[in-house]
């Protein structure tokens, strides 16, 4: 469960990490008052579930609280990387002298956590990690013995982080350890003129696992949620909205999670995550269909089932059934393996509905959704 920027900096407040004065609200007239109780100027900052804010206008320097409020009024409603923004922070503005980069992230392949550091964060820490490798840090963290004042002082050391950033490495991994989370980030973390370091910006992946021992959890999984998301939960669908063109329908969040690295190396973005699970009942692909094919982004849909419990042949008409119901306008490219998969290739071939066609390999399944969303 990934949180909005301004649940993240909370967090870090409530765990001592230093962060400017900041104010949210969804009105134009009130960024005014923000930005006055501010001291004037402000910067606008979109809350949504997205990177790359900066570079599409969603983080903004303004003057004086009139240009807060003209800003608002333009942030408001519009979309970025296909999210619409429904909230703005107001930020104080801060003097920057440094910017540096520093998160833990959940590291699967090793069983452990992982620190990152760079003394070069900001928008364009993409960029260098891409073209800079080694000036990126990465220290395994032992669970057990977490980050003391010690292995803070050997991230930022390797880093070239100066030494008032152990702190925050410290209170950092707190928050990751007191929230249960999988993630967390400060880019950028800096040091201002003055010399305080502070966190500008962050971001938080809470492990969903552990709700039943976070009971205060609930605003963060429901405030500003996209609407295809609350959609799909109310109908008991695992779909997560990502900015693609490719919408991605499959069986077992293993699979989907290939199916998005396929789509990916095929040269196209995926449009979103649905796992619908063990079940492909007409009902099932029907709600899968109707929120992959509500989001406008989506130019094609790939459909990938491995039949286990559920045969292929039952996933067929599921999909036919589903298509029928919908009446979808966007290309489909099925692929069906497994349980009785040759029964449901026929069933689909049979019926020859022109806007579904088949793949016999993940691969090619991939390279083919890659290619209608490319073209339509």
């Amino acid at each position: 469960m990934d949180l909005y920027e301004h649940q993240a900096r909370q967090l870090f407040q409530d765990h001592g990490i230093p962060v400017p004065r900041a104010e949210v609200t969804r009105s134009p007239k009130e960024a005014r008052e923000i930005a006055r109780r501010l001291g004037g100027r402000a910067v606008v900052k979109a809350q949504v579930k997205t990177g790359g804010r900066g570079k599409a206008g969603g983080v903004r320097l303004v003057a004086d609280p009139a240009a807060a409020e003209l800003t608002a009024r333009q942030m408001l409603g519009t979309a970025i990387n296909g999210h619409r923004v429904r909230t703005l922070m107001l930020a104080e503005p801060v003097d920057i002298a440094e910017e540096f980069y520093v998160s833990y992230v959940l590291d699967r392949a090793a069983g452990g956590f992982l620190a990152i550091a760079c003394a070069q964060g900001g928008v364009d820490i993409e960029e260098v990690a891409a073209h800079h490798p080694q000036a990126v840090a990465r220290i395994p963290v032992d669970r057990a013995e977490g980050v003391t004042s010690a292995k803070a002082g050997e991230i930022a050391s390797a880093a070239g982080l100066p030494p008032r950033t152990v702190d925050v490495l410290v209170r950092l991994w707190q928050v990751l350890v007191a929230e249960d989370a999988l993630l967390v980030e400060v880019n950028p973390l800096v040091r201002t003129a003055q010399g305080h370091v502070l966190a500008l910006d962050g971001k938080v992946t809470l492990d969903d696992n552990a709700r039943f021992r976070q009971a205060r959890w609930g605003d963060e999984d429901t405030e500003q949620r996209d609407p295809l998301e609350t959609e799909a939960a109310a109908r008991g669908l695992h779909y997560v909205k990502l900015d693609g063109e490719v919408g991605i329908i499959g069986n077992g969040a293993g699979l989907v999670m290939s199916t998005l690295d396929v789509v990916a190396g095929c040269g196209a973005r995926p449009a979103d995550f649905l796992d619908i699970g063990g079940g492909a009942s007409a009902e099932v692909m029907a709600d899968a269909l109707s929120v992959v094919l509500a989001d406008p982004a989506v130019r094609s849909v790939l459909v990938n089932v491995f039949g286990g419990i559920t045969a292929c042949d039952t996933v067929a008409d599921g999909i036919l059934a589903a298509v029928d119901r919908v009446r979808p306008t966007k290309p489909l490219v099925v692929r069906l393996d497994g349980n009785n998969a040759a029964r449901g290739r026929a069933i689909l071939d049979a019926r020859a509905h022109p806007l579904v066609e088949q793949a016999a390999t993940m691969d090619g399944a991939a390279r083919r959704a890659a290619e209608l969303a490319h073209t339509a």
